[in-house]
């Protein structure tokens, strides 16, 4: 139920007409971990398990699947519970329940995030530009509901052919939650990986990239300047604005090889 259907009135040049028109569908999902309430997100209604863990995992309060005693989805209350198997201590402004838009908003700054308390990132993966030109080709076309809704953002991981792991929400950070939830509940490896997305770079979105110590993060559309400030500082080829043939490499351009280099 990605998607639901309403009548509209179309209104062109031509004139009016009535049709269908489809819209994605936002649903209201509660976080609960160890019996305490603390989130709820607004996001598209798929893939509810792995956007919880890869939450909790981008709050650090989660490392890995063996930490995870039980995980309990119940969609129609929209919650999910997750207990781990110790205790757990918040970490500073997660220990009260929070409401989070599906923008994912939470008021980060530069200050706040101080690069020196972030490893930086050593992969020496590299890519080409018609690798990128391919894979983003690829990647904007995967999502059948923004095709039938142009209302979710996408997010995928990449190797440097294919996507081999897809989301989408109404969220961009959701989408990207999602996929490292994936990545952590089905332990898939994510040692020099690229991720990509169709949402705004802040400084959220390129920590929860730097987190995992992917070197490559590729967008179709554009970096906050905290975005580049910390790609720039952790060692993340940053790209922007990958739309066709062209694209923007803000930081560490030395992973994009192109002819002759």
């Amino acid at each position: 139920m990605e998607i639901e259907k309403f009548p509209i009135v179309r209104i062109s040049e031509q004139g009016r007409s009535e049709s269908d028109g489809m819209v994605a569908t936002e649903f209201s999902l509660t976080i609960t971990l160890n019996n305490q309430e603390l989130v709820t997100l607004l996001c598209s209604p798929t893939k509810l398990d792995c956007l919880a863990v890869g939450f909790l995992s981008s709050e650090g309060l989660i490392k890995s699947k063996d930490e995870i005693r039980e995980i309990t989805v119940d969609e129609e209350s929209g919650v999910v519970q997750v207990t781990t198997k110790q205790a757990r201590e918040f970490a500073q402004g997660i220990s009260s329940r929070r409401f989070i838009g599906s923008s994912g908003a939470r008021g980060t700054n530069f200050s706040a995030i101080s690069s020196t308390s972030w490893a930086k990132v050593k992969s020496h993966l590299q890519v080409s530009p018609p690798e990128v030109f391919a894979l983003m080709q690829e990647f904007i076309q995967h999502s059948k509901v923004f095709r039938a809704t142009s209302g979710v953002h996408s997010a995928g991981l990449c190797d440097t052919k294919n996507i081999l792991l897809f989301s989408d929400d109404i969220g961009r950070h959701n989408a990207i939650d999602k996929i490292f939830g994936e990545c952590i509940l089905n332990d898939i490896p994510i040692s020099d990986r690229i991720i990509t997305t169709t949402g705004r770079v802040s400084s959220e979105i390129l920590l929860k990239v730097a987190r995992r110590s992917i070197p490559i993060l590729i967008s179709k559309a554009v970096p906050t300047n905290l975005g580049v400030k910390l790609a720039a500082d952790l060692g993340i080829t940053l790209i922007g604005f990958a739309r066709g043939k062209t694209m923007n490499v803000y930081t560490c351009g030395w992973r994009v090889v192109t002819d002759g280099e």
